[in-house]
């Protein structure tokens, strides 16, 4: 059957023989064949051809292969490629055989030994500058056919081209962030060139974004998921032996801006308007910002509001405010490739704020000379209208009233040089701002000046001399420089330098704290030799040193201890009780003396407050009290000898209570008081007594004298049967002390005597064993009522008197006798 047809044509149904003559083929078409064995029974199967068969002429040598070329010819090999033949003889091509012909020989030699079926070549190990020619045959299962056409002669030599550079992209490139983007390109050259990748001349490296693909004729730099920062000048270098060739893109990668920069600054600020204010953003993604949307939302509410579109400027108005609301504002950026996340505001009332400008800080003053000056001021809050003034004013330190120092206007400029100053003046300089509102209030006063001109470093001081010294410290002492440098001397400086040494030291850090002719060097070591040096400074500088003449040995010299006693010191001191005593002396001597402070050879009391310093010591006790007094002594003490002085100290008081009160001659209305001294009379002459008396039924004393100097006194006017305690105290010119009570009462009542005898006895009958005896009251019943009569009877001639009754009338019956 044909090739291209599926039914099968029979061919011969009588063949006996293992082949067969297939007749009536057309040339050129492919054909396939089949063959079944048949005997009585049937036909068995078919046994097919794997392959088509075209049907050609019988098999001959191929063609001569075509277009043999030289790729490649370096100082010792030559690479060739070629074409098979046209026709290949009816037979598969088996292999090439490659000849060479060295130019001036007449034979072709073979190159290749081996079976080649490859259509390329690279003939090596040739001699450099011999010049040969090349063909090649193609070979089939017939035999070799005829070779190609010969090849010019070709010389063993490097060849050498300069690189060419072919791109696919031009000069600019704007790539959306996240896009992917690659630069491609061609190139050649001999020998082959390198190929560089630049990005704003650093050498791009591959990563997980970026991708490098070079072949021997292409180039490529892909980046994946771009992004701000790929943005740059690419540069691909191709470069051999020869030269180099260079290609540049400028790519961009674009992208919606960052928001724009805060804080919004609220300009202006009125009840209906407000004009804020901000920054460009950071990032404007590439590509230039359009415009900038705001909007606005009322603080209560959650809906924004549109206020334009349409600004490429970093400022705008809002209008169509509410007075009294608060309003928060919200900027966009936007440019070609999208609109920024959202800047907003803080909240901001809606309100007119317009006020005259603040006061300016301090002005400095600068290059002052003997009639003029520069004050330099900073710009403050304009209150909320631009300042379109500076007011500057002078006035002599000592005077009130301030001038203005020009009627002309200072404006834009914040410094201003003030004329017309007096040589020698001191002068203070103040600001004020001023805008359509009105003017602000002036600035505080600058630090005065005088108007003098500039001032120079002083002389050196004059004769600088130790005149005192201890074991750690030197006193040194001087005259002020003769000229001061037209500028005042702010103080001195102290050096000192060890003997022997090189580096001289600071006795004092700063000029201000020597401002007198004379210094205390302290923190010196004992027994070594110093040298001392002065400085006077001003306001221009230190000025060269002077120098003490001859080095000093530290060491203490010695002067007996010298008190000089104050006032309060005299040899007897009176204070009031409650006041401060106060004790104190000028102490002299070297070294300082060791001081010691006694009362009565013992310490003194702990509330007493001790002080002593370089000059003196002073001893204070508060709030005094009569037991502060004695005898205060003071001891200076040091290695050349001792001195003390002693002050008697009264402290002047109210008296102690008085003594031994008694109580005697008590009667129903009147007693007999006595007493004695008090121990302690407060230190002045007792003027008198007080005397009281106290019912014990009462909480009430009650005055019986208040001007009694003597010490006894006779309470008078008692009610009789009434218990009355006593008390007595002691006054003085200080007040009066404290009382001395009566321990227990006394009863306002006559004393007790025995009664009188009874008058007229008598008897009025007489019996044999009885007697009835009358008889009167006595003339007195001993200051109490009588309770009865005790009648005795005594035998006469005996000695006794025998007791019989008592009876409480005026008679009795004497009975048993």
């Amino acid at each position: 059957r044909e090739s291209d047809h599926r039914a099968w044509t029979p061919v011969s149904y009588t063949v006996t023989r293992q082949n067969a003559t297939v007749q009536g083929l057309t040339e050129g078409k492919a054909y396939f064949f089949r063959i079944a064995a048949e005997n009585i029974i049937g036909m068995g199967p078919f046994t097919e051809t794997t392959k088509e068969l075209v049907i050609r002429d019988p098999i001959t040598v191929p063609d001569r292969p075509e277009d043999l070329e030289v790729k490649a010819v370096t100082k010792n090999s030559v690479t060739l490629t070629w074409n098979p033949p046209k026709y290949n003889g009816g037979s598969d091509i088996t292999m090439y055989v490659l000849e060479s012909r060295l130019i001036g020989k007449e034979k072709f030699h073979r190159v290749t030994k081996e079976k080649m079926l490859d259509r390329k070549y690279t003939v090596e190990g040739l001699k450099e500058g011999d010049t040969y020619e090349y063909r090649v045959s193609a070979c089939n299962i017939v035999g070799q056919g005829k070779p190609s056409f010969c090849t010019k002669p070709i010389t063993c030599k490097d060849e050498i081209a300069p690189p060419s550079l072919d791109l696919d992209f031009r000069d600019k490139l704007i790539v959306r962030v996240g896009e992917a983007f690659s630069l491609t390109g061609r190139y050649s050259g001999k020998p082959t060139p390198k190929v560089t990748w630049l990005k704003d001349d650093i050498i791009v490296k591959e990563d997980d974004r970026t991708k490098i693909k070079t072949t021997p004729t292409t180039l490529c730099l892909g980046i994946l998921k771009s992004v701000r920062e790929d943005s740059g000048k690419y540069c691909v270098t191709v470069e051999n032996s020869t030269g180099s060739r260079k290609g540049f893109c400028q790519v961009n990668v674009v992208d919606r801006p960052s928001p724009p920069v805060g804080p919004v600054i609220f300009d202006e600020v009125h009840k209906d308007h407000m004009i804020v204010s901000w920054k460009p953003p950071l990032d404007d993604g590439g590509s230039e910002i359009t415009n900038y949307i705001i909007e606005k939302r009322d603080a209560h509410r959650d809906v924004w509001m549109p206020v334009t579109s349409a600004t490429v400027k970093t400022t705008c108005k809002i209008p169509k405010l509410l007075e009294g609301r608060e309003y928060q504002i919200r900027i966009y950026a936007e440019n070609l490739y999208g609109i920024s996340d959202p800047l907003i505001s803080d909240e901001m009332k809606a309100k007119d704020r317009f006020r005259v400008p603040d006061a300016p800080e301090q002005p400095i003053i600068k290059d002052v000379t003997k009639e003029s000056a520069v004050v330099i001021w900073n710009k403050p809050y304009d209150g909320g209208k631009p300042i379109t003034n500076y007011i500057v004013e002078k006035k002599e330190t000592m005077a009130t009233r301030w001038v203005r120092v020009t009627k002309d206007p200072i404006f834009p400029s914040t410094q201003f040089k003030v004329p017309d100053l007096l040589e020698g003046c001191q002068y203070e300089f103040r600001v004020s701002a001023e805008n359509e509102i009105g003017v602000g209030d002036p600035s505080p006063p600058s630090k005065p000046i005088f108007a003098r001109d500039p001032i120079a470093k002083p002389s050196p001081p004059v004769n600088p001399e130790a005149v005192d010294k201890t074991k750690n410290s030197v006193d040194l002492s001087w005259q002020p420089p003769r000229h001061d440098g037209n500028g005042k001397i702010i103080g001195y400086l102290v050096e000192y330098q060890k003997v022997g040494d090189e580096e001289w030291k600071k006795a004092n850090l700063t000029a201000d704290s020597c401002p007198e002719t004379k210094y205390k060097v302290t923190g010196l070591t004992e027994g070594l030799t110093y040298k001392f040096r002065v400085k006077a400074v001003n306001a221009a500088g230190e000025s060269e040193p002077a120098y003490v003449p001859d080095p000093v040995e530290v060491k203490d010299r010695l002067e007996p201890p010298e008190l000089i006693l104050d006032a309060n010191m005299a040899r007897e001191q009176h204070v009031k009780a409650g006041d401060t005593l106060r004790l104190s002396a000028v102490i002299k001597g070297v070294p300082f003396p060791k001081v010691s402070w006694k009362k009565e050879d013992h310490e003194v009391s702990p509330k007493a407050d001790i002080e002593v310093t370089g000059v003196g010591s002073k001893l204070e006790i508060r709030n005094t009290v009569h037991e502060d007094g004695g005898i205060y002594s003071l001891t200076v003490e040091n290695p050349a000898g001792s001195k003390t002085v002693s002050v008697k100290v009264v402290v002047l008081d109210k008296p102690g209570p008085p003594r031994n009160l008694q109580i005697s001659e008590v009667r129903s209305d009147s007693c007999y008081l006595t007493w004695m001294e008090p121990e302690d009379d407060g230190g002045s002459v007792i003027t008198n007594y007080v005397v009281e008396r106290k019912d014990v039924a009462s909480a009430q004393w009650v005055a019986v004298s208040s001007s009694s100097k003597k010490r006894s006194h006779m309470a008078k006017y008692l009610i009789e049967g009434t218990q009355y305690l006593f008390r007595v105290a002691a006054e003085n010119q200080f007040g009066r002390g404290p009382y001395v009570e009566t321990l227990k009462p006394i009863k306002a009542i006559d004393p007790l005597h025995p009664p009188g005898p009874p008058k007229n006895l008598h008897h009025v009958d007489v019996d044999k064993t009885e007697v009835s005896l009358v008889w009167n009251r006595p003339d007195r019943d001993g200051g109490a009522e009588i309770t009865g009569y005790l009648v005795e009877y005594q035998e006469d001639g005996a000695d006794e008197w025998t007791k019989f009754q008592t009876v409480p009338m005026l008679d009795c019956v004497v009975t048993g006798l």
